[in-house]
């Protein structure tokens, strides 16, 4: 057993064989390695204390894979800092960030930081951004880094224990309710969301230690009790509430601007399950805990809870990840689901781009330590090399502001506030969605409670390229919904802030509702007169809000599309939409969601201007050439079928003629169709898989999807379906002037590109 040797007002330090002056920085270093030595199997010839990494920065200790590595000189695997504060100061992203950036720039695999109070541990993604920093719960052991298969088993393991952690902690917070105040699932689910809505508010406006934590609660109640609310008593009497429903209320302030509470709101949960769920949310900062984890975590509490009366608002996970997949949503392109239910598309399609932003960056660091780490450098002088590592520092640092979701010019805040939206008829999976973006790290501010078939705020016509949607099946929407006053959209401060932002088109979207009050919601809608099913609807819908040239995914009944009855419908779709690919997948899949029908997914891409104008000089030019053929006989008829008094034709002939001008017209009908077809002719993909990931009973199978996706991918590419967009950002990089350029980025419009300059 290793001990910290004191004496006096000295301390010894094995690592270097000396005795040096005691202070609390230089014991908590001892203490530490000690640590390392005595409960991760360390051996003191596989550490370092004090180090000079490639002779340019000094790590306070650093942990080799082995003394040979050690002895060459070699990359510490992982490299610590050690700070010495008060022990209840919290360690702070500032506190560790020079130490992180030297563990990023040297290609180290693990960084730790550690203080009195708390140690955090960190695995280095390679060429890695910081949101790519993954956060562990367990300091590796010494047996863990003595190969990549231990090394990776090490971080699935404890990124892992922490998901679940935060999974069983929202569970246990979900009985607290179920037992205590005997609520249904749904509805106790809508109690934790205002308590978490609560500690993600005093989180975010306060970095003092257990600042939403059951002892603080009650000492700040004493105080409000005694001092606050006799005198909100005496001079508004119908202001006074319990310090509890005063929390909330702050709650509801602060969020106001995202529509995720009523003003009528309150926690309808006994004080004592309150005070409850508090003690458990202090194991955990919400702000500090990773996307990823709060996220999936999240994902598998609202499964569980809402398996059984609100199933059929979620998409099942693999069927998300694989239309996300086809369609390929890039930065910034704005994105869409007009039924979001629990928000899955628009999460899934929210991190498939984040990664796109996240690997061009990290591309972009490659890049630059590959131009400035050349021959020269290591040639060089130690001044020119560290003159130079400052450049890069600098450069990257600058880099890193575009994760930084609170700045309003950077590409993480882009795609989080302006590029996706949603809506959902009911106000708990709106508030859900809502709650769920948070999780995952998005704005959420896209999301509304409202009609999908009606506009709302930055949701109207020819406005997205993207859209993914799972519509209600086989519900009907009735002649007598009408559009009323409440839908009025009135709140002119933000109708002003939309009219600045979207500018005439948002006038024209507002027409949708102020021009049709008191009119049936189907006559919005072509379809409206050839069906009431609501997925039919929606199909129309997502193609009004689509730009052209815009992609849509949509879950609907299987042969939806062959229906003879609806025939018209399809009709309707070919006018307007290429289809890009159907995929048939099993019952099953719904199976556990609670839906019945076995459905189908299909891709859309809506006309291009050149396409939509093909399309109608096609049609317009087979029915001409169709019309005239069959005129001849159909005048002839005409004409026999006009006859009066003693010429009229008798009632029999009159009969066989009605019918063969009917048949003729259906003749005529499915030769225009042919003709359209035969000029505007290509071809459509169609799939059929056994296995889609998920059994009846939810349990994870063989995944075909998977492999499908990818070959799609090579066959639209090979094909040119659509315009692919280039959003990767170079930046031009001049060496002997130390600047890194703005951005040169092509294909995007003017007011989407970055703003940001980067120069040192």
């Amino acid at each position: 057993m290793m001990n910290v040797e004191i004496k006096g007002n000295k301390i010894f330090v094995p690592l270097k064989n000396i005795w040096v002056d005691n202070t609390p920085e230089e014991n908590l270093k001892q203490d530490f390695i000690c640590r390392l030595v005595n409960t991760y199997g360390y051996e003191i010839n596989q550490l370092g204390q004090d180090v000079d990494v490639k002779k340019r920065y000094k790590a306070d200790i650093a942990i080799w894979r082995s003394e040979e590595d050690k002895l060459k000189s070699s990359i510490p695997s992982i490299i610590i800092t050690v700070e010495c504060k008060a022990e209840h100061i919290k360690i702070k992203e500032s506190d560790y960030s020079m130490g992180y950036n030297l563990a990023s720039l040297v290609n180290a695999n693990f960084f730790i930081a550690h203080n009195l109070k708390e140690t955090k541990i960190f695995h280095i993604v390679k060429d890695n951004a910081p949101q790519k920093l993954e956060k562990l719960t367990e300091i590796p052991k010494a047996d863990d880094l003595f190969d990549e298969k231990k090394i990776n088993k090490y971080i699935k393991e404890n990124k892992t224990f922490t998901r679940d952690q935060f999974s069983k902690l929202l569970s246990r917070c979900h009985n607290i309710i179920r037992n205590n105040d005997k609520l249904s699932p749904e509805a106790a689910f809508d109690e934790i969301s205002k308590v978490l809505f609560m500690k993600i508010m005093f989180e975010r406006e306060s970095k003092e230690e257990m600042i939403f934590s059951k002892e603080k609660f009650i000492a700040d109640e004493k105080h409000y009790e005694a001092l606050i609310r006799p005198e909100v008593k005496k001079e508004s009497p119908s202001l006074d509430q319990d310090y509890m429903q005063v929390l909330f209320s702050k709650t509801k302030s602060k969020f106001e601007n995202d529509g995720i509470f009523e003003q009528k709101d309150q926690i309808r949960i006994k004080r004592n399950s309150f005070e409850m769920i508090v003690e458990e949310l202090e194991a955990f900062n919400l702000s500090d805990t990773s996307d990823d984890v709060k996220g999936i975590a999240f994902e598998q509490f609202l499964g569980k809870t809402f398996r059984g009366e609100l199933g059929q608002f979620f998409t099942p996970r693999t069927v998300v990840d694989y239309m996300v997949e086809i369609l390929d949503p890039n930065e910034t392109e704005k994105i869409c689901d007009p039924c979001c239910g629990s928000g899955g598309f628009l999460i899934t399609a929210f991190e498939y781009v984040r990664n796109k932003i996240d690997e061009d960056i990290r591309k972009q660091i490659k890049s630059i330590k590959d131009t400035y780490y050349d021959d020269d450098y290591k040639n060089g002088t130690t001044e020119d090399q560290k003159r130079i590592d400052k450049t890069v520092q600098g450069i990257i640092d600058k880099l890193n502001h575009e994760f930084d979701i609170s700045n309003p010019l950077s590409r993480y805040h882009v795609l989080s506030h302006n590029c996706i939206f949603g809506t959902d008829a009911n106000p708990r999976m709106a508030r859900t969605a809502k709650m769920n973006m948070i999780m995952h790290g998005d704005g959420h501010g896209g999301v509304h409670h409202n009609d999908g078939l009606l506009n709302v705020n930055g949701i109207f016509e020819n406005r997205f390229d993207v859209i993914f949607t799972n519509p209600p099946f086989g519900s009907r929407v009735e002649k007598s919904l009408k559009i009323t006053e409440g839908d009025r959209f009135t709140d002119a401060t933000r109708i002003e802030k939309y009219q600045k932002q979207y500018g005439a088109a948002y006038d024209h979207a507002l027409k949708q509702i102020n021009d049709n009050i008191g009119k049936s919601v189907l006559d919005l809608y072509e379809t409206g007169s050839m069906s009431t099913l609501t997925e039919v609807l929606f199909i129309e819908r997502c193609l009004n809000l689509l730009k052209p040239g815009g992609r849509m995914g949509i879950v609907l009944p299987e042969g939806l599309l062959n229906n003879t009855n609806l025939q018209r419908i399809r009709d309707y779709i070919e006018s307007k939409a290429k289809i890009l690919l159907i995929t048939s997948i099993p019952q099953d899949v719904f199976i556990a969601s609670g839906a019945m029908v076995k459905p189908s997914l299909l891709f859309f891409k809506k006309f291009t201007d050149d396409e939509a104008k093909q399309w109608e000089d096609i049609s317009n030019n087979a029915t001409i050439a169709v019309n005239r053929k069959h005129n001849p006989r159909i005048n002839l008829i005409s004409e026999k079928l006009s006859l009066k008094g003693k010429d009229a034709l008798p009632k029999e002939e009159k009969s066989v003629l009605r019918l063969e001008l009917k048949q003729l017209e259906d003749i005529i009908a499915n030769e225009i169709k042919e003709q359209i077809k035969k000029e505007f002719n290509y071809e459509i993909p169609i799939a059929e898989v056994e296995k889609a990931g998920i059994s009846s009973i939810g349990s994870p199978i063989d995944n075909e999807l998977e492999p499908l996706a990818k070959e799609f991918k090579l066959y639209r590419t090979n094909n040119k379906l659509w315009r692919e967009k280039s959003t990767t950002i170079n930046y031009q990089i001049l060496k002997d002037e130390n600047v890194c350029r703005i951005p040169i980025i092509d294909n995007l419009p003017v007011d989407s590109k970055p703003q940001i300059f980067y120069a040192l």
